[in-house]
């Protein structure tokens, strides 16, 4: 069971209907809808039931079901030069750029203390790109 909420509008737009009909059903109690603030909201349950047949989730819509994971990490980099913690620097805040469409945000911070010869990096994003992050930063501390 879908506990989405759709506006006057996403309804009218589903069964191809103007707006104000929509409203008017809302109005005349034939379509169960809340009202917030100043616009109704229509269940997703209400619609089917209207309607008489299942309505697909919206695609692409994100409902407070949807699963989301996030990775926080930092890393601590002893006994590094400061040619390697530029140079890791610039990989990964390039990676974090230029990710692919659609992506969660992915958030990196460095901080290198040259009198330790010592670098932090904080990474916060999804599972997969973190991962790919700390391949990379494998590869450039294996080197």
């Amino acid at each position: 069971m879908s506990d989405h909420l759709y506006s006057v509008e996403q309804v009218a737009e589903r069964l191809g209907l103007h707006a104000r009909t929509v409203r008017n059903y809302v109005r005349d109690g034939r379509l169960p809808a809340v009202r917030i603030g100043k616009q109704y909201r229509i269940a997703h349950a209400d619609l089917e039931a209207f309607t008489g047949r299942p309505v697909p989730e919206p695609l692409g819509e994100t409902t407070w079901r949807d699963r989301h994971t996030e990775v926080s990490s930092i890393v601590e980099i002893d006994a590094v030069g400061a040619e390697t913690a530029h140079r890791l620097t610039t990989l990964l805040t390039s990676a974090a750029a230029t990710r692919g469409p659609g992506g969660s945000p992915l958030r990196i911070e460095t901080v290198y203390d040259t009198e330790r010869a010592r670098m932090k990096v904080i990474v916060i994003g999804s599972l997969g790109d973190t991962a790919r992050l700390f391949d990379y930063m494998e590869g450039v501390l294996a080197s």
